[in-house]
């Protein structure tokens, strides 16, 4: 039996409820946001894992209006299945970085972020954003975040958004955000096996009340090309999937829960199976002795 995604239970962003486990949209598309996974994906199989999704119980759901493929959009596929949405469904998006039609990557100035903020709207079919994300590109990892994050505080400010966070950021660049305006949740690269470093900022966030939802929790190392398989999963992973008589990537998601009740997932899939394995994992604890073996990977 598929397990509620209240089993892992909820964390509030700003003023929202949500279940532990949500759902990323990016592999919908038949892509990652950087590169192809395949012609699986279709339009109608990824507008039922979407009703699915809901159906389970998922309320959080992330998105974002660069998430496309030449055939497919997460955010239309988002608007065809659900809407009109349900009164406790949260979307996330996020906004900086942009692609034309072409695929070619742009990042936005301040400026321009009220044009990706609307593109969002338009395309989710929304008069308000629930949570925007400002994604900070690798370029800028110790630069300053204030001109856009300031930016995206006045949209806020005018309405169109409701809730601010951050991506892809350092501890000096959260407290830089913080500085202007409330941070509901930062999204950053941790799963099993990722350096001690990471984890700094997720102890920040459970300090400060804030949530932090990991991106790459299944794939880890594997990152935009997907879960590690067969020999190339560590060891532990596979023993403790086969003791408990689950996948690996349940295991990776109950650690990833594991790691604070501060701690949300949103893993995403464009398979059905994979989508109620991914909510049951909310129903799995480790024991102290299987975290602490997964802590020590890498």
């Amino acid at each position: 039996m598929t397990a509620h995604p209240n089993a892992a239970g909820t964390w509030t962003l700003g003023d929202l409820t949500v279940s532990r486990i949500g759902f990323g949209a990016m592999r919908l598309t038949g892509r990652t946001a950087f590169t192809s996974i395949g012609a699986g994906a279709s339009r109608d199989r990824s507008i039922a894992v979407l009703r699915r999704a809901v159906e389970l119980g998922v309320n959080h759901l992330d998105t974002a209006a660069f998430y496309f493929s030449p055939r497919l959009s997460a955010n239309e596929l988002i608007n065809r299945a659900l809407a009109p949405y349900p009164d406790d469904l949260v979307i996330t998006t996020k906004v900086w970085p942009g692609r034309d039609p072409s695929g070619e990557w742009w990042w936005a100035t301040p400026e321009q972020l009220r044009g990706q903020v609307e593109e969002n709207l338009r395309q989710l079919g929304r008069d308000r954003l629930d949570v925007v994300n400002l994604r900070v590109p690798p370029s800028e990892r110790t630069g300053s975040i204030a001109a856009h994050f300031g930016a995206l505080a006045d949209l806020r400010d005018a309405g169109l958004i409701r809730h601010l966070g951050v991506s892809n950021v350092t501890p000096a660049q959260l407290a830089e955000a913080r500085a202007i305006a409330p941070v509901v949740c930062v999204q950053n690269p941790y799963g099993v096996g990722s350096p001690s470093g990471q984890r700094e900022l997720l102890r920040l966030c459970g300090e400060q009340g804030i949530a932090f939802v990991p991106f790459f929790a299944i794939a880890g190392a594997g990152r935009e090309a997907g879960a590690a398989s067969g020999a190339s999963e560590p060891e532990a992973v596979l023993d403790i999937a086969r003791d408990r008589g689950v996948t690996a990537a349940q295991v990776r998601l109950a650690w990833t829960l594991g790691q604070g009740a501060h701690v949300l997932a949103i893993p995403g899939t464009g398979d059905p199976d994979h989508l109620e394995e991914n909510v049951a994992a909310g129903a799995l604890v480790l024991t102290e002795d299987e975290m602490n073996r997964l802590d020590a990977i890498g």
